[in-house]
């Protein structure tokens, strides 16, 4: 590079009008740029390659970026919005946040677009390694998420709830976790038995069944986890849906805003209603805390009060939403000291 070259590089660092770059010049920056950003050589490298200083070298490629000749774009899939996604993550200091695109109106109205279970697949391809314990609880969002599941490293998969209805077992929470093992080449670990009972008693003796005993035997192995998130209401929360009028309004006097796997969430996240885990086949809250990685999956707008509670309750420590869900989620009150990272307890 002779002395015009470097006085118009160094003018376009300080923040001066350059020069024009000459042909020699631009075919120089472009074939230092290309160096650089496609072959990945070092800057040292160049600068031998070119006989010029590294200091030379980093000048050449800034002036390339600030005249155009580089462009630098960072892409992800269409449906992926990587800045909704990590303002969520910082947010709320979630391991991992992905914000998928919502249906076009009219298109899905499903509490949870099937879409989120897509990616959910992929999420958990990329969090499970050979030798982890995945659990499964039921939601329309896992048994999606399964289904879509098309690659997952040698693992045993165990049902962490019981089922919203023992007669569609084929169809629900427990072919989600055969399907989970068939594709692993793991062990599958089902639960044969109703998420709600009528009675204490009842859910205690179930739990002692060889099946389901061995099934809990495997809850504080587990790694990673898949759970679904509902909000207080007909057809969006499956225990709601399963309780009589009278004990939805005796919840509800509570303040429950949030379910998941049967555990009941005021807004700020605290726990409510525990007498109700005595009636049903899940894993214990503070099982689930003390598992490494917790992914939710949920969205939609009708979902997004409650998706924030249950992050509130330090239960959750990655989320695949979407960006109904996340506006609502960014805009709201803050949500405390990082719930996730800090698996924070609000209820000590």
């Amino acid at each position: 590079m002779n002395s015009s070259e470097e006085n118009a590089v160094s003018a376009m660092s300080a923040g001066r009008p350059a020069l024009r770059m000459g042909p020699a010049e631009l075919v120089q920056a472009a074939a230092m740029a290309r160096r650089f950003y496609l072959e990945g050589k070092s800057k040292i490298q160049i600068a031998e390659e070119f006989g010029v200083s590294r200091f030379k070298v980093a000048r050449v490629l800034e002036t390339a970026l600030e005249r155009d000749l580089v462009r630098i774009e960072i892409r992800v899939p269409a449906e992926l919005d990587a800045e909704r996604s990590d303002a969520l993550r910082a947010r709320y200091g979630l391991r991992h946040a992905v914000v998928v695109e919502s249906p076009a109106e009219g298109e899905d109205e499903s509490p949870d677009p099937e879409n989120l279970g897509e990616v959910a697949a992929d999420l958990l391809g990329e969090l499970v390694t050979e030798g982890d314990v995945l659990g499964l609880a039921w939601g329309r969002s896992t048994i999606h998420m399964a289904a879509a599941l098309d690659r997952l490293p040698p693992c045993t998969v165990v049902q962490l709830t019981g089922v919203y209805d023992a007669g569609t077992a084929e169809r629900g929470s427990v072919e989600a976790v055969r399907r989970a093992a068939q594709v692993s080449g793991g062990e599958a670990h089902p639960i044969y038995a109703p998420m709600l009972l009528p009675d204490p008693a009842t859910a205690a003796a179930l739990r002692n069944q060889t099946g389901i005993a061995r099934a809990f035997e495997y809850f504080d192995k587990v790694t990673v986890a898949a759970v679904s998130i509902g909000s207080w209401e007909p057809g969006i929360s499956t225990v709601h849906d399963m309780l009589s009028d009278e004990e939805r309004a005796h919840y509800a006097s509570l303040g429950v805003a949030a379910e998941m796997s049967a555990h009941l969430f005021d807004a700020s996240g605290r726990r409510v209603g525990r007498d109700l885990g005595e009636r049903c086949i899940t894993v214990e809250a503070d099982r689930l805390r003390r598992i490494p990685e917790v992914v939710a999956i949920a969205g939609g707008s009708r979902k997004a009060a409650a998706i924030g509670a249950v992050l509130r309750s330090g239960l959750v420590t990655s989320l695949v939403t979407d960006t109904s869900a996340a506006d609502y989620l960014l805009t709201e009150s803050e949500p405390g000291p990082r719930p996730a990272l800090e698996r924070f307890d609000p209820d000590n």
